[in-house]
């Protein structure tokens, strides 16, 4: 399935966490925290300012990124967990 955000939003998928600890420990599910850092997979073409001209987003797919812990909807898409949130929600682009 094709998906194109709308305005200033994105969508990012979660990045996959360490199911061990350095000791071996196996982390059960109901304790990890989910992890802040995603992958964006669509971006939208900005948001518009006052003047009606579209301001462009910074980030762009492929890029990874560090989002607040509670931002955006939780959907899932052909069977993937994603998350839909505003440009705003990200803290960062990882290098």
């Amino acid at each position: 399935m094709k998906i194109k955000p709308m305005n200033d939003r994105v969508l990012v998928t979660r990045m996959s966490e360490e199911q061990k600890t350095a000791g071996g420990i196996i982390i059960p599910d109901t304790v990890k925290e989910k992890p802040q850092e995603g992958i964006v997979v669509a971006a939208g073409p900005g948001k518009r300012d006052d003047n009606g001209n579209r301001v462009p987003l910074e980030v762009k797919a492929g890029d990874r990124v560090l989002f607040s812990k509670y931002a955006g909807t939780e959907v899932k898409i052909d069977g993937q967990e994603r998350i839909f949130m505003r440009e705003d929600d990200i803290l960062a682009i990882l290098s």
